[in-house]
């Protein structure tokens, strides 16, 4: 390849937190090059951001119909590669569908649509298709949670029997929303966040770290669903118990009115022989514990760690590695499976690692069970 994955983005404009995070993840490799957007459902808003990023203003769009369009009309040399969906939950389908339809690849913020039906659909486009499409559960991209993945399908701590995964934020513990602050308006908006708040937010991706880790699935779940701010719209707070396809056991709490936590997802996984502990607040130590003999604490980038956690470690050891690192390690792999098929040549599967389509669809599949389970009398659930 003589050049950059050229890469457009849906949302993200002035004012957006997520899509500073992506648009940052992308460049850190150098591998790709903002060349176009649809930054804002606002026409005039969308310039604006087109030229906080000095881009083309030819290549600034004030819809995404209008950018996917446009940008297929484009000669192969210039024409983005794929898409970098960015927007609230009620407006990932839509782009998505298109994009994939139009021939592009596609990056998605999570979770992957705004209800299940609009997964399912999205689901069958992209398996009708030969488009990459990647869902941004960022924490599977941290190089410790990659080597406890590998430590669990190598057997080394036997039979999993237990998953514990918390994930506790303060931010929203008053309610937030009846003040001009952008986050805390859309994502307690059923019209924008869909049936779930905090699940929908943060507990699907302490869902998706279980199952990504362990290699399990749940196939059960017990909800306890909290709305704990009066005046609130969507749940705030809850307490599931799972249960996986191999027996095991589990528990997931996910909460954003947990006062004074920051962003505290940690995950501890047990098996026969021992198991593991990480803190996405701490996230270049896993610590692993035996059943007959001293705790191990693994570093980052220190000692002999598995393949996928050595390819996907940026840094000389005790150099902190972090949210963005995790997230640029997904943009990264997507980058060289584009480059790979571009060059007719075949990927490493070390970087085919990067959350999917059916990712998306389990943790829509999640929410879903979730809220059925907290709202029903009935209260175990299948999933």
């Amino acid at each position: 390849m003589s050049r950059k994955i050229r890469m457009g983005m849906v949302g993200g404009g002035r004012g957006a937190f997520i899509g500073n995070v992506h648009r940052m993840a992308a460049a850190l490799d150098g591998q790709i090059e903002l060349v176009c957007g649809a930054f804002s459902s606002n026409a005039e808003k969308s310039k604006l951001s087109g030229e906080d990023f000095y881009l083309d203003p030819s290549r600034v769009y004030g819809n995404y119909e209008e950018m996917i369009k446009t940008e297929k009309s484009l000669p192969d040399d210039v024409r983005m590669d794929f898409v970098s969906i960015v927007t609230p939950n009620h407006v990932h389908y839509g782009p998505a569908k298109m994009a994939i339809e139009n021939g592009f690849h596609v990056v998605c913020d999570k979770p992957l649509c705004f209800n299940l039906e609009e997964a399912q659909d999205l689901k069958k486009v992209v398996d009708g298709s030969d488009r990459i499409f990647a869902l941004t559960h960022n924490y599977t991209g941290y190089p410790m949670v990659k080597q406890a993945k590998h430590m669990f399908k190598s057997g080394d701590f036997g039979k999993i029997k237990k998953v514990v995964v918390e994930y506790p934020q303060g931010w929203l513990s008053t309610y937030l929303e009846s003040t001009e602050q952008k986050q805390a308006a859309w994502r307690t908006d059923p019209s924008k966040s869909g049936i779930a708040g905090a699940m929908g937010d943060i507990g699907t991706h302490a869902e998706n770290l279980a199952e990504y880790i362990t290699g399990l699935k749940i196939t059960a779940l017990c909800a306890d669903i909290s709305i704990l701010v009066a005046g609130r719209q969507l749940d705030d707070d809850g307490n599931v118990l799972l249960r996986f396809d191999n027996g095991a056991r589990g528990i997931l709490y996910a909460s954003q009115i947990s006062a004074g936590e920051e962003n505290d997802l940690t995950i501890r996984v047990y098996g026969e022989k021992g198991g593991i502990k990480w803190r996405q607040m701490e996230p270049n130590t896993l610590e692993v514990k035996w059943l007959d003999k001293p705790k191990e604490i693994l570093r980052t980038g220190v000692g002999d760690l598995c393949p996928a956690a050595q390819a996907h470690t940026r840094i000389p050891a005790g150099h902190p590695e972090g949210y963005l690192e995790a997230f640029a390690n997904i943009y990264r792999n997507v980058a060289k499976c584009i480059q790979a098929e571009l060059a007719g040549q075949a990927v490493d599967p070390l970087y085919q690692d990067y959350p999917s389509i059916d990712d998306g669809v389990r943790g829509m599949e999640f929410i879903y069970k979730v809220i059925e389970s907290g709202q029903s009398d009935n209260k175990w659930i299948k999933f």
